[in-house]
């Protein structure tokens, strides 16, 4: 995967008109300390916090934010790290550049050493302690980050559970820890079966793909089925597009999985529901302007 280090390698120019960054806010708390952009609009980032970092979970989210034109500009997002690095390594995002959005086009022309306010953790989405069920992780776009965390996590105490891992983007190229999760695969480091899919096959920056197509929830019950997954030995969980993650629920739940083994974090901006959203009272809610994560 081409991924360019914004240290040597210009951005887009993405900077919002008119808008003036704070360098040094009295309410940073943090500073952006690495960057690895995969293409133009997707891109890895570090927040560290100046002092001792905060104990998360994974699966849970931080906030990030910078003031601009004097109003705090902040967005919340899954931590794709480890814990156990957020002191030396600090928090690792994978972030999606939104034209037109609010906050990821003021991100977007922050150098590395560019100071920052983060706050949290918050988020109920995490793994359930001593699970040994095979563990169905199902993402849309950037989706993924939170799942990351878990198997670092696991992985890191040596405890990692059995995982099938899908992931649906439109483009190849916005495959995201593509590397990272095939070479535990191939080493038998961390037992996960990944599989990604295309939902745009026909375009020609598509050409060549050879894996699976449609969107994410289209594949869950062929997956289901050829894997030969247990309902009752199974626990899925989802994170990204709420229309994705409604859908891919009712066919687990259709399945037969018990509503208890289908775990959904679901992001929307605010007053912005998903189309037949019902019982969103009860749902994880993130509000966020990446609505394709």
């Amino acid at each position: 995967m081409l991924m360019t280090d914004p240290a040597t390698e210009p951005h887009a120019a993405t900077e919002p008109d008119a808008v003036t960054i704070d360098p040094d806010a009295p309410q940073y708390n943090a500073t952006l300390v690495r960057r690895i952009d995969q293409h133009e609009s997707l891109a890895y980032v570090w927040v560290r916090f100046d002092g001792e970092p905060t104990p998360f979970e994974p699966g849970q989210y931080m906030t990030i934010g910078v003031f601009a034109d004097g109003k705090l500009t902040q967005r919340p997002y899954s931590v794709a790290s480890d814990p156990r690095v957020a002191r030396t390594e600090g928090y690792e995002f994978y972030l999606r550049l939104v034209q037109g959005g609010t906050f990821t086009p003021l991100l977007w022309t922050l150098p590395v050493g560019h100071r920052m306010r983060m706050i949290g953790p918050k988020g109920k989405f995490v793994l359930e302690p001593g699970d040994d069920r095979m563990h169905v992780f199902i993402s849309s776009g950037t989706g993924n980050a939170p799942f990351v965390s878990m198997m670092r996590a696991q992985l890191a105490a040596g405890t990692p559970r059995r995982a099938v891992f899908l992931n649906g983007v439109s483009h190849v190229r916005d495959l995201g820890y593509v590397d990272l999760i095939e070479g535990w695969h191939a080493s038998g480091e961390y037992p996960v079966t990944f599989i990604p899919t295309i939902s745009r096959p026909l375009l020609s920056e598509n050409a060549g793909w050879t894996g699976r197509t449609g969107r994410v929830e289209s594949i869950v019950g062929p997956v289901v089925a050829e894997l030969g997954l247990d309902p009752a030995d199974t626990v899925a969980y989802l994170c990204g597009n709420p229309d994705m993650i409604l859908s891919a629920e009712q066919t687990l739940l259709g399945l037969g999985f018990p509503e208890d083994a289908v775990k959904k974090e679901l992001y929307w901006p605010k007053g912005k529901e998903p189309r037949g959203v019902a019982g969103a009272a009860d749902a994880a809610v993130v509000a966020t302007e990446n609505a394709d994560q």
